[in-house]
């Protein structure tokens, strides 16, 4: 298990996971006051906290689930990154895909976020690549059906 060092001025802003399965631990909202996400509007939302990350671990910033089935909101970019050389304020790009008003009030969770591994990889340029079964097929090319 790693140790993460983490920077917070608010303790209850502390990400914890909520079950002993989970792999996302909980971000909350660091506002002094609810805030309005309209929709189709896309709102910057911080944090409260730092963290420093050792090389070869990134930080994934995911949607809740239960926010995007209920109400619609999900995050920008899809996944966000933090890299391990990164120090600033984590702040969670949220967007309104629903129909109605969503609002956030001090604390609420507003996003997960799971710790990776990862590689740094580098390039070897070739002419051409191993043949496959698969091939260049892509988006869609094996179906729907099971037959």
């Amino acid at each position: 298990m790693y140790k993460i060092k983490i920077k917070l001025e608010d303790k209850s802003l502390l990400p914890k996971y909520e079950t002993q399965g989970s792999a996302g631990m909980d971000l909350h909202a660091d506002i002094k006051e609810t805030i309005t996400i309209k929709p189709g509007q896309r709102m910057l939302v911080p944090t409260g906290i730092s963290i420093e990350l050792p090389k070869g671990l990134e930080a994934q910033v995911r949607a809740r689930s239960g926010l995007a089935v209920k109400y619609g909101i999900g995050l920008v970019n899809g996944i966000g990154t933090i890299d391990s050389d990164y120090r600033g304020e984590i702040k969670v790009l949220l967007i309104n895909w629903g129909e109605e008003n969503f609002h956030i009030d001090p604390e609420d969770r507003i996003a997960q976020l799971v710790i990776c591994k990862y590689e740094q990889i580098s390039w070897e340029e070739v002419d051409v690549l191993e043949k496959t079964q698969r091939g260049s097929g892509g988006f869609g090319h094996t179906g729907t059906s099971q037959e």
